[in-house]
């Protein structure tokens, strides 16, 4: 009896925690899914939901006369979902049904496959129900819309299972042209350099999203879940396209020639203090020549006699010389403190601060500086200071801005010999853009302007910042010192033993400057004999009776190098470059040929919804019959109220469209989509093309556009 009250209470223990335990079971899932169901909820679909980034279609780089520097063409990344409802029901009838004419349409088109090969990869696929296939990247729009069109495809997504991943492609129509200032955009933002890089926020847009759920191993859209994203903005830059080609062809000319290591050239727009060029070429281990580093803003150097000026200014400001104070040049060599310092041309002996400043006479600004600046440094470098040689220049792209370095008193590395050195340009770092705009500031009649590179900022045409010229300082110089400043720089040119005449005193116009050749290091190894180099530059303004432009040359030569000297070679540049700038731009001579009516002014080709735009926007009556097709060709009949009759464009995918009539954006927009690598030359619209329309062509085969 007492053996079967022990078993009972046993089970009946047991019966009782089974069943509080069912309880607490019971509790707790209800606990998680009424209470904290939505975080768990929200944790699964974490696990598998995601957003992914829409990217915004990014602005454009205009330059100041209307040319496209850098714009982006779409292409298209091809995704297939073998899972999907319409593609697998009726046990996959309509993939069956369709798989050999698609395998035949993909292998025409892309050629990279056979088409037995396109079926054997599609059909396995199908098989593992691939949720996210790759089936193409990269594909242009042209064969976007000839896929479109392809058995099975045509049927719509749900029904073929077919996904199209639009992303943009950056590139710069002119190549070579300003291609480092431009800069390049990367997907990273961080990576990008110059314009692409100061203005990227303007640029890119806002970023839309995607709501993208994990499936069978890989990520696909959740239809309907989207945000469109915002394009970006378009800034109109201060460059014009002449002056850069003129600038950059000059210089490669010198380069090569010349067997030189890296130079630039930078034009800025004296009034304004607007750069409309900017060319920077470094020389490559294979021999060629590209735009490799910003050596204008970003390169800092020893500056050399091109310094001079600064010395000048700071001896006639402290009235301590003016320009006909005389100066013994000791026969053009002398030591301070132990070191020697010499002229490149000895003999002088006492001669005019003038003259010394034409001659570039090293000997003569080490010994004026050293004579009323030794005993009060801070006074010297306090002139270096208000002509802003110890920050940087401003200009836009701040990221390759060089800061200069700028030794001070109180410096460990300050030494007797500092100021003499100083004086004729060696033992400081600056940019050429620094001493640009210390000349820029005396052709300018004293006033300092801030460099700038982008003049407005615009969306959809539509101007929303205008960016002003900006005063740095108003009066950087007294009058009598700009006066007997400008006196020596055209004194350069114009007297007979001045260091500019040979090669730049032959003009119709006249050029105000300083010649500069300063000896560097051969990669860091000091000035021993074998190893030292020269750096020549020209920096200087035209016309000198009311200068509209200002100009840095600096090119570094090599050990090789058949031409050293400052006017021998960026003299040479310098002139190049000023006499096209002349007649092009200032020259009363220029004044433009009367020319016949433009009659292509009325015909008009382009994307049929931005023609649809133009002519609502100008209440144009307009009737388009046409279905099919994105682009169209229009001709206005009567001028006031033309009745316009658009007609379709359109090519077979391997041959080449008649791009004539088109602006350079829409013409670069359907050649880069069909795999030609456009070269634009000129501005306006398309009046010819190098490969002719219908031809045939190969993927990547370069066409050459000449704008009107």
């Amino acid at each position: 009896m007492d053996i079967r009250k022990d078993i009972l209470w046993r089970v009946h223990l047991c019966f009782l925690l089974i069943i509080v335990l069912g309880v607490m079971v019971i509790g707790r899932a209800a606990y998680i899914q009424i209470a904290e169901g939505s975080h768990w909820r929200g944790l699964g679909d974490s696990l598998h939901l995601r957003y992914q980034p829409i990217y915004a279609e990014r602005g454009t780089i205009y330059s100041e006369d209307g040319n496209i520097l850098s714009t982006s063409v779409p292409i298209f990344d091809i995704y297939v979902d073998f899972a999907a409802e319409g593609l697998r029901e009726k046990e996959g009838k309509r993939f069956k049904d369709n798989i050999d004419s698609l395998s035949l349409c993909l292998s025409n088109l892309f050629g990279d496959r056979t088409a037995s090969e396109y079926k054997r990869d599609m059909q396995l696929a199908y098989q593992n129900k691939e949720r996210y296939y790759l089936l193409k990247r990269k594909i242009s729009f042209e064969e976007y819309k000839a896929l479109r069109q392809f058995p099975l495809v045509r049927q719509g997504k749900n029904k073929s299972g077919f996904i199209v991943e639009l992303r943009d492609k950056r590139i710069n129509p002119y190549v070579l042209l300003a291609n480092r200032t431009i800069g390049l955009s990367r997907r990273d933002s961080s990576k990008n350099v110059g314009l692409e890089r100061t203005y990227d926020s303007l640029l890119k847009g806002v970023t839309g999203q995607r709501l993208m759920r994990y499936a069978a191993g890989a990520y696909m859209p959740v239809e309907g879940a989207e945000l469109d994203p915002i394009n970006g903005k378009d800034i109109i830059t201060t460059l014009d396209t002449y002056i850069q080609d003129v600038a950059e062809n000059a210089l490669m000319k010198m380069m090569v020639n010349n067997n030189s290591l890296h130079g630039t050239v930078i034009v800025m727009e004296t009034a304004t203090g607007k750069i409309k060029a900017i060319a920077n070429l470094g020389k490559q281990p294979d021999g060629t020549y590209t735009e490799d580093l910003n050596y204008g803003i970003g390169k800092r150097t020893e500056p050399g006699s091109v310094f001079k000026l600064v010395t000048l200014i700071s001896l006639l400001e402290d009235k301590y010389v003016n320009n006909n104070s005389i100066v013994d040049c000791e026969g053009g060599a002398k030591y301070f403190y132990g070191l020697r310092i010499k002229d490149s041309h000895l003999g002088a002996g006492a001669i005019t601060v003038k003259e010394a400043f034409l001659r570039s006479s090293n000997v003569a600004f080490a010994k004026l500086a050293d004579m009323y600046y030794r005993n009060q440094p801070e006074r010297w470098t306090e002139h270096l200071r208000k002509l802003r040689l110890d920050t940087l220049t401003g200009i836009d792209i701040t990221a390759s801005s060089g800061r200069p370095i700028i030794i001070k008193p109180s410096s460990k590395f300050w030494h007797p010999t500092t100021i003499p050195y100083m004086a004729h340009g060696y033992g400081q770092l600056v940019t050429p853009l620094h001493m640009l705009m210390i000349y820029n500031t005396i052709a300018n009649n004293g006033r300092m302007m801030k460099p700038y590179l982008v003049s407005e900022v615009q969306d959809y045409g539509v101007t929303v910042k205008k960016i002003e010229p900006e005063v740095l300082v108003e009066k950087m110089v007294s009058d009598s010192t700009l006066f007997q400043v400008k006196e020596c720089l055209r004194a350069v040119v114009d007297s007979q033993h001045g260091t500019g005449r040979k090669i730049l005193r032959d003009s119709v116009y006249s050029i105000s400057g300083k010649t500069g050749t300063a000896v560097t290091a051969l990669n860091n190894k000091g000035y021993n004999k074998g190893n030292k180099i020269y750096q020549a530059s020209f920096i200087g303004y035209f016309p000198s009776e009311a200068p509209k432009y200002s100009m840095a040359v600096v090119i570094q030569n090599s050990n090789e190098s058949r031409l050293i000297y400052g006017a021998d070679v960026s003299g040479r540049v310098f002139k190049e470059v000023s006499d096209k700038i002349y007649y092009r731009y200032i020259s009363k001579n220029s004044l433009s040929k009367q020319v016949s009516p433009d009659t292509s002014l009325y015909t008009y080709k382009g994307l049929k919804n931005d023609l649809s735009t133009l002519f609502r926007f100008m209440n144009i009556p307009y009737h388009d019959s046409i279905v099919s097709g994105s682009w169209r060709s229009a001709v206005i009949r009567q001028h006031s109220a033309g009745l316009v009759q658009p007609g379709q464009i359109s090519t077979p995918p391997s041959t080449v469209p008649d791009v004539s009539g088109m602006g350079l954006k829409d013409a670069l927009y359907l050649l880069e989509n069909k795999g030609l690598r456009a070269v634009a030359n000129g501005r306006g619209r398309v009046v010819n093309q190098s490969l002719a329309p219908g031809s045939t062509f190969k993927k990547g085969e370069k066409i050459i556009l000449m704008l009107n």
